[in-house]
């Protein structure tokens, strides 16, 4: 429900706070007073497109709060999710601000969000209704979603299964499509792909190959000057003459054997030098193996050479690294295998698209016979509201037609219809119905759908015009009985409506200063009695006019 509202600088209101109930709480006062200013307030919180007409004058911003407690928030919850938006307490406050220059900022729960977000937001606490709008009723493409709302989880499988195969036909269809128009495009593209991945499979390529072969082509391209350096490294340490490394060190460690018991810094001395003539003479017998083993091999060298182009040839084509060759390799496999697999060929992607078409009929099917049975059920239950509304003589139909094609939700074209009077015949709904009809055919229907829609509070703006007497006592009656279930607000010049609302503001718009201001006061039941014998009689009360209001709040008031 719509808990608390804060409105700064908006129009004709300077400032204004308010607390709202649960159930059924009505705006009253005279026309131009503000009513309607404060539910478009409400509205922009809920994601109405804002206007710098609505700044009042002389300011620079307007500044608009709503706090909303959510009882059920199994609906909201995704959506809050989509835009990080935490809940606190089951709470949501948004705070949006209208600026002079156009821009708007808008906060969910100090998390800031843009007009889109708070539209989808908005849909699940706020659904207003005003005078002219009767928004769904009017428009014939929202009659199917109204239809589908009704059966609800009777209808919802089905129309999930037709949602899944629609996507599917229309995917294939799509690609048919494609390579109907691309033949040429698709044939040169599976000639290229195939002669890539065959170049590629034939290099048979592995990770850290390149750089093996770098090594191996390094060591076979330079063999004379390895060989050499081998060869003059074994003489230096171990040659057949007298001035040779190990003879030298050799007899450093004769001369440091003879003195080392002389001392333990000696004995340190002596032991490094042997360390190393022995290290020295391990490296000589290495070098002298080494040398001895190496055979220059041409031939082997012109493998790793020819190897070594090869690999750079294809890094020039396909990528700057074997590993990104390898990549490359992969996704074109994949490519490939996917336009030769089973099913890719026009005639049997044609095959496909038929039957995936022939899916989506039998769902469209299932579809339109749950949607008629439905149907049924709604005519029944609206001619049970209308009958209190004093329409019982009308006549409520749904008209269902076959469409040509498959669309999103089906294959039906569905629209309302009615008779208003006997012995005529049934026609749209949106075309010949009335102000006062449009009003109690949108409250039977709000009435049948209050329990399931989910939104935490509904407004009326003044829906109940073109009516009274009876009919307005119906129409109260009817409003009454949706707040049982969700909190709603109403704008009304009716006494009826009036008097059956749990509570009551009164509206008024007065001078100060040369500026026009609104005024919001809550009424107690005195007051409340004044105010509807207005409403019954005008501004001039008398005794009897208050009386009446007096009852009529009695027995609406129970």
């Amino acid at each position: 429900m719509l808990q608390e509202l804060s409105i700064k600088d908006f129009a004709i209101i300077s400032e204004l706070n308010l607390s709202f109930d649960d159930g059924m709480t009505v705006l009253t006062g005279e026309t131009g007073a503000g009513k309607s200013i404060i539910i478009d307030a409400v509205g922009l919180l809920a994601g109405g497109r804002s206007s710098t007409d609505y700044l009042r004058e002389g300011t620079k911003k307007a500044v608009l709060q709503g706090l909303f407690t959510l009882e059920n928030t199994e609906l909201i919850t995704p959506v809050l999710d989509k835009y990080n938006i935490e809940l606190d307490e089951q709470q949501l406050l948004i705070h949006r601000e209208i600026q002079q220059s156009g821009r708007n900022v808008i906060r969910v729960n100090g998390q800031l969000v843009n007009t889109t977000g708070l539209r989808e937001i908005g849909q699940y606490l706020v659904d207003i209704h005003g005078q002219n709008e009767h928004q769904e009723l009017m428009k014939v493409e929202r009659h199917e979603a109204l239809l589908d709302q009704y059966a609800g989880v009777e209808l919802a499988p089905a129309r999930q299964v037709y949602t899944e195969a629609f996507k599917q036909y229309q995917s294939l269809a799509k690609r048919y499509r494609q390579r109907q128009a691309d033949k040429q495009a698709f044939a040169q593209r599976l000639d290229m792909l195939t002669f890539q991945v065959n170049e590629l499979q034939e290099a048979q390529l592995k990770t850290g190959e390149e750089e093996e072969l770098d090594r191996e082509y390094q060591e076979l391209s330079n063999f004379q000057d390895v060989l050499e350096a081998l060869s003059g490294a074994y003489t230096s340490l171990d040659g057949d003459w007298e001035g040779n490394g190990l003879t030298i060190v050799g007899e450093a460690l004769s001369s440091m054997e003879s003195i080392e018991e002389f001392g333990s810094r000696y004995q340190k001395l002596t032991e490094t030098i042997r360390d190393s003539y022995y290290e020295l003479q391990e490296a000589a017998s290495e070098l002298a193996a080494v040398r001895d083993g190496l055979e220059f091999d041409g031939g082997r060298l012109q493998e790793v050479t020819d190897r070594l182009n090869l690999i750079h040839t294809l890094e020039n084509k396909y990528g700057a690294t074997v590993e990104e060759i390898l990549s490359y390799q992969n996704q074109i496999e994949q490519e490939l295998s996917l336009m030769k697999g089973e099913g890719t060929e026009l005639s049997d992607l044609k095959e496909q698209v038929v039957q995936a078409q022939h899916a989506t009929h039998v769902a469209a099917q299932k579809l339109t016979d749950l949607r008629k049975q439905t149907a049924g059920k709604l005519t029944q239950a609206i001619h049970e509201q209308l009958a209190d509304l004093y329409m019982d003589k009308a006549v409520f139909s749904v008209h269902m037609e076959k469409t040509k094609t498959l669309h999103a939700t089906g294959q039906d074209q569905i629209e309302f219809y009615i008779q208003t009077n006997p012995g005529e015949a049934a026609k749209p709904l949106a075309k010949i119905a009335s102000g006062g009809e449009l009003s109690r055919m949108m409250l039977a229907m709000k009435t049948i759908f209050a329990q399931d829609q989910g939104v935490t509070a509904i407004i009326f703006d003044e829906v109940d015009t073109g009516v009274s007497g009876r009919v307005a006592q119906a129409i109260a009656n009817k409003i009454s009985k949706i707040a049982k279930h969700s909190q709603v607000l109403t704008i009304t010049h009716l006494p009826q409506v009036a008097a059956i609302a749990k509570h009551q503001l009164y509206i008024e718009k007065k001078i100060v200063d040369n500026r026009t201001l609104t005024t919001v006061t809550p009424l107690a039941v005195k007051a409340r009695i004044d105010e509807i014998a207005r409403m019954l009689s005008g501004n001039q009360l008398t005794d009897a006019a208050r009386q009446n209001a007096q009852d009529l709040l009695a027995q609406n008031q129970g």
